[in-house]
C-alpha cells in the first residue's frame, strides 16, 4: 500500500512537471479545498484586519489629497487691529484654515487698515487682479456691492440683543444673504457671519441724551442708512474715511462718530473723543468674504477646509464677543472715559422710524422674518 501511494505521488509530480514544460497552467485548487489550519486566521481577526487596512487606506487617501493640493496664499484685509473682537476672529480663522487644509493654504492677514478702508478693499476685490482675496467687512458695506439684503442687518434697532442676531446668523436665511453678491454676479461671496458688538456714538463733548446730538457733525461711512439715521437723530452726517477719523476728530472736522466698544478703544479714539453714550443703535454684524476668483482656484478639499474653518470661527466669535466687550467697557471706565447709559431707547427708535420704513419697504416680508426671530 505504501509503495502504491509513493508511486501515485511520483506520477502526479511528473504530470505537473510535464505540463509546466509545455507552457500549460497548473490547475487551480477546487474552491472547496480548505487552507491548512495552522495558517487560517479566525474570521473576526480577518475582518478586523481588513477593516483596519481599509481605514489606513482611507486616511492615506485623505492625506494624499491634502498633499496633492497646490500651495495657495490668500491676502486677507482687516481694517481694525488684531486685538479687537474681529481681529481675534480673523486670527482664529487663519489658524484653522491653515490647519484644516494641511498647510496647503496660507492666509496673509493684513490688519489695521494697511490695505485701505472697507470700501477701498471691496473696490479692489471686485476689480479683480487678485491683490486682495479675502476680507472681514461690516455686513452693511455690501449694500452697494450686490448685497442688498445685508442692508437689513444695519437697520437701526433691529436686533434687541445678541441672541436675536445669532438666531438670524444660524437660520436658513443666513446662507441666502451670504451668497447674494455672488448670485448677483459681483464676484464675491460670504463665508460666515459674526459680530463685533453693538455700535454706540462717541463724541468730543459730553452727551447725556439724544438732544445733545443735535447739530453735531457725526462721521459716517458713505452709506444711505447711516446718513438717514444721523439725520433722524438731528445731527449732520459727515463722510470721512475710517483711516482719517482720528485726525478728523482731533482737528474738529467732525464732533463724533460711532463704533463698537472694542474698536473704539483699540483705535485710540478715547484720546480725542472721550465721551461714549451706549445707545446701541445697531449690532455690528460682520461677514468674512472671498472673491469668486480665489474660491474657484481652490481644490474641493481646500474649499471644504475653508467651510469647516468658517463654522468654527463663527462659533468662536460668538463665544468671545460679549465677554470681550464687557471687559473693554470696564477698562474704559477705569481709564476715565465718560460712559453714559441709555435706559430708555424709545425716543431714539422714534427718531429713526423714517429711515427704517424707507429702507425696509422693498423687503418688508424678509425684514419681518428677521425681526420675529427675537
Amino acid at each position: 500500500m505504501k509503495k502504491r501511494w509513493i508511486g501515485t505521488a511520483l506520477c502526479a509530480a511528473m504530470v505537473v512537471a510535464s505540463m509546466s514544460g509545455c507552457g500549460l497552467k497548473e490547475p487551480e485548487a477546487p474552491a472547496t479545498t480548505a487552507a491548512p489550519a495552522a495558517t487560517e486566521a479566525p474570521a473576526t481577526e480577518a475582518g478586523d484586519a481588513t477593516e483596519a487596512a481599509g481605514g489606513e487606506e482611507e486616511a492615506g487617501g485623505a492625506d494624499a489629497a491634502a498633499a496633492n493640493d497646490p500651495a495657495v496664499t490668500l491676502i486677507y484685509a482687516e481694517v481694525n487691529p488684531l486685538d479687537t473682537i474681529v481681529g481675534q476672529t480673523d486670527s482664529f480663522f487663519k489658524e484653522k484654515v491653515e490647519e484644516l487644509s494641511g498647510g496647503s493654504i496660507t492666509i496673509d492677514l493684513q490688519a489695521s487698515g494697511v490695505l485701505g478702508s472697507e470700501n477701498d478693499v471691496l473696490d479692489t476685490m471686485l476689480g479683480g487682479g487678485g491683490t486682495i482675496d479675502m476680507s472681514r467687512i461690516s455686513a452693511f458695506a455690501l449694500t452697494s456691492y450686490g448685497g442688498e439684503k445685508s442692508m437689513l442687518l444695519s437697520i437701526p434697532y433691529t436686533f434687541v440683543d445678541r441672541n436675536h442676531f445669532w438666531n438670524f446668523a444660524t437660520s436658513d436665511l443666513a446662507p441666502e444673504f451670504l451668497l447674494e453678491p455672488h448670485e448677483n454676479g459681483t464676484g464675491v461671496r460670504g463665508l460666515f457671519y459674526g459680530e463685533e458688538g453693538f455700535r454706540h456714538f462717541f463724541t468730543k463733548e459730553p452727551v447725556t441724551g439724544l438732544e445733545d446730538l443735535k447739530g453735531m457733525k457725526l462721521r459716517v461711512s458713505n452709506d444711505p442708512i447711516m446718513n438717514g439715521m444721523v439725520e433722524g437723530l438731528g445731527a449732520s452726517p459727515t463722510v470721512v474715511a475710517f483711516g482719517e477719523l482720528y485726525s478728523a476728530l482731533q482737528t474738529g472736522v467732525v464732533d463724533g462718530a460711532e463704533q463698537p466698544i472694542a474698536n473704539y478703544k483699540s483705535n485710540a479714539f478715547p484720546e480725542v473723543a472721550n465721551n461714549l453714550i451706549l445707545d446701541g443703535h445697531t449690532l455690528g454684524a460682520i461677514q468674512v468674504i472671498i472673491t469668486d476668483e480665489a474660491w474657484d482656484g481652490l481644490t474641493e478639499n481646500q474649499q471644504n477646509a475653508m467651510m469647516e474653518a468658517s463654522k468654527l470661527a463663527s462659533e468662536y466669535n460668538r463665544k468671545i464677543s460679549e465677554d470681550a466687550e464687557n471687559k473693554v467697557l470696564e477698562e474704559l471706565k477705569a481709564e476715565g472715559c465718560n460712559v453714559v447709559d441709555v435706559t430708555d431707547k424709545t425716543p431714539w427708535q422714534e427718531a429713526c422710524k423714517k429711515v427704517v420704513e424707507d429702507n425696509t419697504s422693498a423687503y418688508a416680508d424678509l425684514y419681518k422674518q428677521i425681526v420675529d426671530m427675537q
